[in-house]
């Protein structure tokens, strides 16, 4: 099961409170269709600078690995506040831990709701009813 102190979104972002802000990063389903399970398939992430001003399901950067490049889409609406810049760098902390350390922005919400996105029991339920 994945973590239930997040949010989720159908293009396989997760959103976490984490005090006045809130992380933003991929769930293990997205790094999995990335990379095949294969860490090093990963080759690109590009994050966007502290300061951006961000709408609800605008795209904030985007993923490469060998055979597909993703879209990164911000779940709500809010300014960018810090990258994580040793994800960018260091595309391997995704495949190990996308859950904590493998967070890639932090932004200062412009709404606290989240009502609209999925619990983790719902996300379950949304892939399960999407496998190819």
């Amino acid at each position: 099961m994945r973590p239930n102190d997040r949010r989720y979104t159908e293009t396989h972002e997760w959103i976490k409170p984490d005090g006045e802000t809130m992380l933003i990063g991929i769930t293990d389903f997205a790094v999995a269709e990335l990379s095949n399970g294969n860490e090093g398939d990963l080759v690109y992430c590009d994050l966007p600078e502290a300061g951006r001003m961000l709408d609800a399901g605008e795209t904030f950067g985007e993923i490469e690995s060998v055979k597909a490049v993703a879209d990164l889409n911000t779940p709500i609406a809010g300014e960018v506040v810090e990258s994580n810049m040793a994800t960018e760098e260091h595309l391997e902390i995704l495949s190990k831990d996308p859950w904590n350390q493998g967070w890639l922005i932090r932004i200062r919400p412009n709404a606290k709701s989240l009502d609209k996105l999925m619990d983790a029991a719902a996300y379950e339920k949304f892939l399960a009813a999407h496998k190819h």
